[in-house]
């Protein structure tokens, strides 16, 4: 990679959420106080939402990283679960053994955990991340959850962070009483322009540039302009930008060399974006209407496992329930790969994961696609179909069978990922 050229000492523009990188914008810092206020009242209930890419999960790391001894957290990332696995995978993390119980011995032995907790002295939070995922059964809970008090004071603080639908569902008639016990809301919004150009040189010092300059001044606004100042966007485009000057061997980045990244990304202004983005309408099955430009068939064992339309943009594909497509395999990382389309066609590219993207056995960091074309990612193969094209599609389909959202790894998988 590009270090020795950039005399750093680690990679400063990973997706992967580090709370070492974390920058904290005026709304950044906002955000994290909400947070740590749950931690002073005894009725902390708070909410944060943002975009894609905003910062959250980053945030809630941080925040992870600086609690103290006392304060015992349950953190779930993972949704899209009824409410008897919601409340399975809280005691988990607490650290019971749930399964086998009904949902009236899983509240009073959560109920009775909590009180245990608050007699010893210690904090008990519950962190849910993606909480925009949850069903309106599964927020009932929680609203259940927040009531549970000793004579003196509730003894679960809670933090909800999510995207903006997580406010759209709280704001409905059904969950009124909900909203009525949050004490707290914050939406993260994206990076200003001149937080933006100090989000870039924060990164580069804690990666080892010592207070070099190593992005032009003159890049910023021209990053700005494509990433509106989403900061999983801003670290994508500045990697590619790094990627293309090392190429040049030339050890800072130019303006040729961010307009450079951005021909290779394929990427349109971002205001432009957002309004292709706020056009596409989803059917119930989850796939976009008219907009589609190609698709992929996700396959194990050579058995179709799940499908997704490819529409103008980027499609995030990785182990976490925060990607577009999940993979929950052990060999797959927590940001693995993201196809991005345009009109032209799509693109394949690695975000710098640990097993890599392969295309016909050879590992490849980003590739064009064409009809037909199949990588694989871990132990699963996803194909790409161009939808521009009928080229052997209809023989193609008929060898693949069933699709689902989330994608799972076989019980007898035995490596790891990162």
């Amino acid at each position: 990679m590009y270090l020795e050229l950039f005399k750093l000492t680690e990679l400063p523009f990973r997706l992967s959420p580090d709370p070492a990188f974390l920058y904290l914008s005026k709304h950044h810092a906002r955000a994290k106080a909400y947070m740590e206020s749950t931690i002073w009242f005894t009725d902390g209930f708070v909410i944060i939402t943002g975009e894609i890419g905003s910062g959250k999960t980053t945030l809630i790391e941080t925040f992870l990283s600086e609690l103290e001894k006392d304060v015992v957290v349950a953190q779930i990332n993972q949704t899209q679960v009824s409410a008897i696995e919601f409340l399975q995978s809280v005691l988990v993390q607490f650290g019971f053994q749930p399964f086998k119980m009904k949902k009236a011995e899983l509240l009073a032995t959560l109920n009775n955990f909590l009180i245990e907790q608050y007699a010893n002295g210690r904090r008990v939070m519950l962190i849910v991340d993606e909480a925009q995922n949850l069903s309106n059964r599964v927020l009932e809970e929680i609203r259940m959850l927040s009531g549970i008090e000793t004579t003196k004071e509730k003894v679960l603080r809670i933090i909800l962070a999510g995207q903006p639908e997580l406010n759209e569902k709280l704001n409905s008639p059904e969950l009124v009483q909900l909203a009525q016990r949050v004490r707290l809301r914050f939406h993260l919004t994206p990076l200003s322009k001149a937080d933006t150009a100090a989000y870039i040189q924060h990164r580069l010092e804690v990666a080892g540039s010592q207070g070099r300059q190593i992005f032009a001044e003159d890049t910023v606004p021209l990053i700005f302009r494509f990433t509106g100042g989403t900061p999983r966007l801003i670290n994508t485009l500045c990697d590619t930008a790094m990627m293309a000057a090392f190429a040049q061997d030339r050890d800072h980045v130019t303006l040729e060399d961010v307009r450079s990244a951005i021909e290779e990304l394929q990427w349109v202004e971002f205001a432009e974006r957002s309004v292709r983005l706020e056009t596409l309408k989803l059917d119930t099955t989850g796939r976009h209407e008219g907009m589609a430009l190609g698709h992929i068939l996700v396959a194990l064992g050579g058995k179709t496992v799940a499908e997704r339309d490819l529409v103008p943009g980027r499609l995030i594909i990785g182990r976490t329930s925060d990607n577009d497509l999940q993979i929950d395999s052990k060999f797959v990382s927590r940001h693995h790969a993201q196809i991005v389309t345009t009109l032209q066609g799509c693109v394949i590219e690695d975000l710098n994961s640990t097993n890599g993207v392969y295309m016909r056995s050879k590992r490849v960091r980003r590739q064009i696609l064409n009809d037909g074309d199949v990588f694989q990612i871990g132990q699963h193969e996803i194909m790409y179909m161009d939808d521009r094209h009928s080229r052997g599609k209809a023989q193609v389909e008929e060898s693949f069978d069933g699709a689902e959202t989330l994608v799972q790894d076989p019980p007898e998988e035995d490596a790891a990922g990162d």
